[in-house]
């Protein structure tokens, strides 16, 4: 991989671990199993045969689950702190070309932020749907996270810049979303 090129990966696997926290960790660990992204040699246990399995076995458990009304807000509570930690492992895990102070503020801060900030808007979104269809719309907004975890972190694996610039326009509509749900201040009468 060229020098900082794991960069724009990192960013765009946590982004993606903000919508589905187990996706982009089996897809780094396969694609790092495989030979294709080079892993930071400390962090080399996610494409062990164990860390593969484990991945499965929690993609399949989270994509379920989100299919379940009610469990899915649940899993939410619980993805939060998880997204959080799958950003930072993935942001540390493709970026070897890094010195380990860089690697792990990047990967803490950019990463694990990335990750809770894409969850968090995602668990709202959640909360608004479940409140506004009685949970019945929930099953498409879990599709829809679903493929745009996929589509993300395969992204992130065969065009990095790409799938960094996908993931940067998404948290500026995150952004700016949120920052329209702030209550309007009142104006001084004149």
């Amino acid at each position: 991989m060229e020098p900082f090129l794991g960069i724009p990966v990192g960013l765009a696997l946590s982004t993606a671990a903000g919508l589905r926290v187990f996706v982009p960790l089996l897809l780094t660990g396969l694609a790092g199993r495989f030979g294709y992204l080079p892993l930071t040699p400390g962090m080399s246990w996610i494409s062990s045969d164990m860390a593969l399995v484990a991945f499965a076995t929690a993609t399949l458990l989270e994509i379920g689950g989100y299919y379940i009304p009610w469990v899915d807000n649940l899993l939410d509570t619980l993805a939060t702190p998880a997204a959080i930690a799958a950003g930072v492992v993935a942001t540390a895990a493709v970026t070897p070309e890094l010195s380990p102070l860089l690697r792990w503020t990047l990967a803490i801060v950019a990463g694990g932020g990335v990750a809770g900030i894409v969850q968090a808007a995602t668990a709202l979104l959640r909360v608004k749907a479940s409140a506004f269809t009685a949970g019945t719309g929930n099953p498409v907004l879990a599709t829809g996270e679903l493929m745009g975890s996929l589509t993300l972190s395969i992204l992130a694996l065969l065009l990095p810049l790409l799938a960094a610039a996908l993931a940067a326009g998404a948290l500026i509509i995150i952004a700016w979303r949120l920052l329209r749900l702030r209550p309007a201040r009142p104006r001084p009468r004149a």
